[in-house]
């Protein structure tokens, strides 16, 4: 069963370990090698400490599987590990992920996904979220940012709880 709470401090190097080989299994091959360079585990370790708002993990069986962060009316960062994939994990932190934009007031929600990203784009949409077109996303590299052209999607979160996760 999975079920999403808030991390626990001690989780920071296995939810920095999820998001190092989720980004390099989804991204490595479709960025610029200049950002893929940069993308050590030592640099998702710094990134997580300092992240901007609450990491919710989703919980299978007491092991973590997967997180979200948001930052405003974004869901900054969405990963989930291999083994959860295709189990209803990723569905289950997107549910979360909606109910806590809802909460915080955001009636528009949004998020940005590496161009040709497939299986992400699919999950999005199977949620409901439209892609809206491109934008250049500063993303967080030591020492300041890379700017990376990324498809950018939005979801209505109006009208409460209905619809897709």
């Amino acid at each position: 069963m999975t079920r999403v709470r808030a991390a626990r401090p001690s989780e920071g190097p296995q939810l920095a370990r999820i998001w190092f080989d989720g980004w390099h299994d989804a991204h490595a091959r479709i960025v610029p090698p200049d950002l893929t360079r940069v993308r050590t585990l030592e640099s998702f370790e710094q990134r997580l400490r300092a992240a901007p708002g609450e990491v919710r993990v989703a919980d299978v069986d007491g092991v973590a599987a997967g997180f979200h962060l948001l930052k405003g009316a974004e869901i900054y960062q969405f990963y989930v590990t291999s083994v959860a994939r295709g189990r209803g994990v990723a569905a289950v932190l997107m549910s979360d992920a909606h109910a806590r934009l809802r909460e915080a007031g955001v009636q528009t929600a949004w998020l940005a996904c590496a161009i040709g990203n497939q299986r992400a784009a699919r999950f999005y949409e199977k949620c409901g979220w439209l892609r809206t077109g491109t934008m250049v996303d500063p993303v967080v590299v030591p020492g300041g940012f890379f700017a990376l052209e990324v498809w950018r999607y939005e979801k209505s979160l109006m009208g409460g709880a209905g619809g897709p996760p």
